[in-house]
């Protein structure tokens, strides 16, 4: 855990488990758990792991931004911010490992804009889901209108940013913003299922596949193209791919990472 206690780092086999501990204050957003998230994804748990799951506690995966520290800041100190702590967002979804929400409770606001910025949602069917920034006169800006409109489309994220409520996990899935619903209080367990399994796959392909999609969404098709192929031919030559085809040609089980010897 950080100094500050916001932030719980955690092993757990191949991965690597980020837990909210803001828990009285339904894992809302303040600069503090912020920047104790930026310095959480330092820790060397989290860059030798090969996925990370991101948590909160029962009642909430995070309720939203704490509005009520930025309300008063004028234009150079909410520029500042975004140079700061509120630019972690980002770098969650830039990191090489695929990375996973475990939802459980409201995921509101902030909150959904962090869990967006991951590769995967899982959610218990007690979350609620939910952008109300335009109804107290702000917009998200983490990075959630983004990333819905890539997503989802314009109009979808149009609807659920100014018409839309509330969520539950079955509608959230429905719509495609949340990868799978499970039974409440299973959703830690199911990131960890999905976590082993991504884990286990060679993780210089994972990282050049994720990036690559990524790119994807502003790529002509035949800048998408040239990107595949340049991936392929990059990944081709690795011990893992080479390993690959030797155990194919032998008619063999692939021997595990770090057991295939010398390339």
């Amino acid at each position: 855990m950080n100094e500050e206690g916001l932030v719980e780092v955690r092993s757990q086999g191949s991965a690597c488990v980020i837990i909210l501990r803001r828990e009285r204050k339904l894992n809302a957003l303040s600069t503090a758990l912020e920047g104790a998230l930026a310095d959480a994804l330092e820790q060397p748990e989290v860059g030798a792991s090969g996925c990370v799951v991101f948590t909160g506690g029962e009642r909430a995966f995070s309720a939203g931004a704490d509005v009520s520290e930025m309300r008063d800041q004028d234009p150079a100190a909410i520029l500042a911010y975004y140079r700061g702590t509120g630019g972690v967002y980002e770098r969650v979804a830039e990191l090489p490992q695929p990375t996973i929400s475990a939802i459980a409770g409201y995921c509101l606001g902030g909150g959904l804009e962090l869990a967006l910025a991951t590769d995967f949602r899982v959610a218990d069917r007690s979350a609620t889901f939910g952008l109300p920034e335009v109804g107290i006169g702000i917009v998200p800006s983490s990075g959630g209108m983004h990333r819905l409109v890539r997503m989802l489309g314009v109009a979808r994220a149009k609807e659920l940013v100014l018409l839309r409520d509330r969520l539950g996990a079955d509608e959230a899935h429905s719509l495609g913003l949340v990868t799978e619903v499970v039974a409440e209080g299973a959703a830690l367990d199911r990131s960890l299922e999905m976590a082993d399994r991504l884990a286990g796959l060679p993780r210089t392909a994972v990282a050049v596949a994720k990036q690559a999609i990524d790119y994807m969404p502003e790529s002509s098709r035949e800048a998408g193209l040239a990107l595949e192929r340049l991936a392929y031919g990059m990944l081709a030559q690795t011990p893992d791919a080479r390993e690959a085809a030797r155990a194919f040609t032998e008619k063999r089980p692939k021997r595990r990472r770090g057991q295939a010897g010398s390339a």
